[in-house]
């Protein structure tokens, strides 16, 4: 058998090292030496100090995308959660809007309301409170519905006032509603009374389109000045006396003519009214008038002068 062919190597019994609970022993022993004299004698420290700088670069650059994913993260968050707050508070701006638009409206209610609770008083007829359903759909008159009618005992011809004045004057009576001719409207007048000169005359609606009124009749010398104020002359039998009825706002003394165009501004607009004091006519509360005495009858066979 030639040499070259024989196995050199030594058996598996003399090829043992050190047993494994030998190494862990010994590794351990090593392990906690090393960690005792590296609190001790801090020989660990270069060490750690040189590879802390030497991965320095490695681990800011790993935290690069960490940082970006983060703050991408922390930047969708905020965005959601700025527009989630834009639209609330839109939302919260736009109910405190309706809310404003509301108590404005109520506010300028009670107004109108406290007005007409000052002025019941001062009137001394009696009146029911009512409110303007709508305007009436004749396009060439200027009237409008309220809701009380004659189940609340609306009279035909009562007055209807608001805290501004005269706004006009029923002149159709249903069960549950009424309509209101308006001092405007071209077949409405009135009696009035100029404040100034206590001179009396009739304003009649119609002037200006439906928007004004006017004293027809008056001569061209008569006393009115722009700026006087008319009221009710109660000489009618249906509006109390003194009531606001309409202000001069111009006059035009033609030369060609004996009278004088006289426009007047109503007091009461009643494009925006909405709540009104309805009148019980003055002649319904009047006492009735006394029978005239009856002509005394001749006593026949009886002469005059004859004793």
């Amino acid at each position: 058998m030639p040499l070259g062919t024989l196995d050199r190597t030594p058996p598996p019994f003399f090829r043992q090292g050190p047993s494994a609970l030998t190494k862990l022993f010994f590794f351990s022993a090593l392990a906690l030496f090393l960690m005792v004299a590296d609190t001790r004698f801090k020989l660990a420290e270069p060490v750690r100090a040189t590879m802390a700088t030497a991965l320095l670069p490695v681990q800011r650059a790993l935290a690069v995308p960490v940082g970006l994913a983060e703050r991408s993260s922390d930047y969708l968050q905020g965005l959601d959660s700025s527009l989630s707050k834009v639209r609330d508070t839109e939302a919260r701006l736009v109910r405190q809007a309706e809310r404003n638009a509301r108590m404005d409206q109520i506010q300028a209610e009670n107004q109108r309301l406290r007005g007409l609770l000052d002025l019941r008083p001062a009137v001394s007829v009696r009146s029911r409170a009512a409110e303007v359903l709508f305007e009436a759909a004749d396009p060439f008159s200027r009237k409008v519905v309220i809701d009380t009618g004659a189940a609340q005992g609306i009279a035909l011809g009562s007055p209807v006032i608001n805290e501004a004045g005269v706004i006009g004057q029923v002149t159709r009576v249903y069960p549950l509603t009424s309509e209101v001719t308006l001092l405007t409207d071209r077949d409405a007048a009135i009696p009035v009374l100029n404040s100034r000169t206590s001179q009396r005359s009739a304003a009649f609606g119609g002037a200006a389109g439906g928007t004004a009124m006017e004293l027809r009749f008056m001569s061209g010398n008569a006393d009115v000045q722009p700026g006087d104020a008319l009221v009710t002359s109660g000489l009618d039998g249906i509006y109390p006396p003194g009531l606001a009825v309409a202000t001069v706002s111009s006059v035009d003394r033609r030369v060609d003519s004996g009278f004088a165009r006289v426009v007047l501004k109503p007091a009461a607009s009643a494009d925006a009214v909405r709540h009104v004091l309805v009148l019980e006519p003055v002649a319904a509360q009047l006492p009735p008038r006394p029978a005239p005495p009856e002509p005394e009858k001749p006593v026949k066979g009886s002469r005059a002068g004859r004793p």
